[in-house]
């Protein structure tokens, strides 16, 4: 397996834009913090979220592609159990087999959690400082806000069998961890 200095290399040098890079950070801290909390391989679960997109810039147009064009890139570098929740996460846009195992439901739920916390953090003066769990619950009622983000992927959590408060907690935490380097502290 690669390590996470060569993940983040080939990372930057497929994806330049920075809301891409923060999206693969803060899917790369949620994953490190589910692993750590369903006792898994927190290096794995974080390299396979950092990379999870690592397709989107040349996909982003072409979404029955993405996550097929990550593993292309990825083979040999990560085990197969991560290439796998990698193309699984896009499953319903790339025609690949649903999810099945433990990696994959995390590496869907998780990394799209992240546009949730983003945004909520965005709106908030002390942007991810202090952000509780009700209130990231009441923004995923909102269907308006975040409204690309996939709701039914999040309730996904109960498939590694957390309840929907504790994995917004986790994401949080995870978050919070690296706001400094997504630009999610208050100024």
């Amino acid at each position: 397996m690669i390590t996470r200095e060569e993940a983040w290399t080939l990372l930057k040098a497929h994806n330049t834009e920075t809301s891409l890079i923060n999206h693969a950070l803060e899917s790369e801290a949620v994953m490190r913090g589910l692993a750590t909390k369903l006792g898994e391989d927190a290096d794995l679960w974080g390299i396979t979220g950092l990379l999870h997109d690592l397709d989107y810039a040349v996909t982003k147009h072409t979404h029955d592609r993405h996550g097929l064009d990550s593993v292309d890139m990825l083979e040999g570098k990560l085990p197969d159990e991560a290439l796998a929740a990698i193309r699984r996460h896009a499953a319903e846009m790339n025609g690949a087999e649903a999810p099945e195992t433990t990696l994959d439901y995390a590496l869907r739920c998780g990394e799209t959690v992240t546009g949730l916390v983003h945004a909520g953090a965005l709106v908030r003066p002390t942007k991810i400082e202090g952000m509780k769990t009700k209130s990231l619950k009441k923004k995923m009622k909102d269907k308006a806000f975040a409204a690309s983000v996939n709701r039914d992927c999040i309730r996904e959590c109960d498939k590694i069998g957390l309840e929907l408060g504790d994995f917004l907690q986790i994401a949080i935490t995870s978050v919070t961890a690296i706001a400094p380097q997504v630009g999610l502290t208050a100024e």
